[in-house]
């Protein structure tokens, strides 16, 4: 899944034949996920259509301050079109409109959205070789460069006029394939490893029984999804869940017992940044694993358990530059047995889980935690969904990077 899902892209058009392009463009956009709408120059729909547009981003296409078709004469706010976008993306951009940019001449509503916008400006000049190469196009894109607006280099090859050199727009997939880029390496988690565990662990008891937990996997999940929009790249190691994930950063291994989770763990750990253990493992399994279905014979029936290998405390043994964070689920003296499990396994933070909070816990789709540094310091959180949750974890962490 691209980094752009569920991002608010707001696409200018300018009068330029590369205005051909925007439709695929466009529909890029729309497959990656995102939110889209359009602003054109009323000259830019001599080049390509208000409806096609309107069809392919499923919103209605702006080109004028009002809607003057519409007997009440409906503004088209450029403010708020400014603040609604996550990024503004203007292509083709011309020399013509580049110039404005530069100076601050906003004779239509494309350009006063412009500058009224808050967000990441990209620009994707197309033009004739010559006007690419002019003195006041040089000067236009540095001026718009230095405003902190990012350029999408022009491609070389055949030109509008038959001239063959730079002034080509990018196309439309490597237009795409730039912005995914730019906005990756501007996050803060860009180049780190995350390794998270998932879920539950089932522990066999004979070929068709076993021992679990009532564990989703849903924040763990969450963690993962919350860890890839910021830049990192996510191993998940999850027990048996119906959990899903679709994007591209995000490698899931599936697990079934502990053993099997404490292998994987280990064998992913040295290489990661990061390390969240959420996964609610097994404390206990059985001794014996019988080879056929045990015989319901008898009024009652006795396993003998063993403990399981510990991941966190075996991993919190090897530790060297990496962040580990482990949960707490309790049910008494809460803050106490988190704050033992934090110093005892060598962690870097703890997030505990009270069972006695309503709404907390496995199985639903909120939680309420309270995350414990090595320092000590607290910091308790309200009810709030996995998602959020996830996120407040991920600034925690953030904050542990930077210290």
């Amino acid at each position: 899944m691209s980094i752009l899902k569920d991002k608010n892209v707001l696409l200018g058009i300018t009068a330029g034949i590369a205005a051909y392009k925007t439709a695929s463009l466009v529909r890029l956009f729309i497959k990656a996920g995102a939110n889209v709408k359009v602003v054109m120059t009323p000259a830019s729909k001599e080049f390509v259509t208000p409806l096609t547009l309107s069809t392919l981003s499923k919103n209605p296409v702006f080109s004028s301050f009002t809607n003057n078709e519409d007997e009440n004469d409906v503004w088209n706010n450029h403010v708020e079109l400014g603040l609604w976008a996550d990024l503004f993306l203007i292509a083709p951009a011309t020399a013509n409109s580049l110039s404005k940019m530069a100076t601050g001449n906003s004779d239509n509503l494309l350009l006063a959205v412009y500058l009224s916008a808050k967000c990441s400006v990209y620009f994707a000049p197309a033009m004739d070789l010559d006007m690419y190469k002019h003195p006041s196009t040089i000067k236009s894109i540095e001026t718009l460069e230095n405003f902190g607006n990012i350029m999408i280099p022009a491609a070389s090859g055949e030109l509008a006029s038959g001239l063959v050199g730079e002034g080509r727009m990018a196309e439309p997939e490597d237009i795409l394939s730039f912005i995914e880029k730019d906005i990756l390496k501007k996050l803060p988690l860009n180049g780190k490893k995350v390794l998270i565990t998932a879920g539950p662990t089932y522990e066999a008891i004979d070929p068709v029984r076993f021992i679990g937990n009532h564990s989703s996997g849903k924040m763990g999940f969450e963690i993962a999804k919350a860890a890839a929009n910021l830049g990192a790249e996510v191993i998940i190691v999850s027990g048996p869940t119906h959990q899903k994930v679709n994007q591209s950063s995000i490698t899931v291994i599936p697990v079934v017992s502990a053993n099997d989770m404490f292998d994987a763990a280990h064998l992913h750990f040295n290489n990661s940044d990061i390390a969240v253990l959420s996964a609610a493992v097994a404390d206990y399994k059985p001794k014996k694993v019988e080879s056929q279905k045990i015989k319901k014979k008898d009024s009652t029936l006795t396993l003998e358990l063993e403990k399981t290998k510990d991941i966190l405390a075996s991993l919190g043994k090897i530790k060297q530059e990496q962040i580990l964070v482990g949960f707490a689920l309790e049910t008494n003296n809460e803050l106490e047995n988190a704050i033992k499990k934090l110093k005892s396994k060598n962690l870097d933070l703890i997030v505990l889980n009270s069972l006695n909070d309503e709404g907390a816990g496995f199985g639903g789709v909120t939680n309420k935690i309270t995350i414990v540094n090595k320092n000590n310091d607290i910091t308790n959180y309200s009810l709030k969904s996995k998602t959020e949750v996830a996120q407040d974890l991920m600034n925690e962490i953030l904050k542990h990077l930077d210290a």
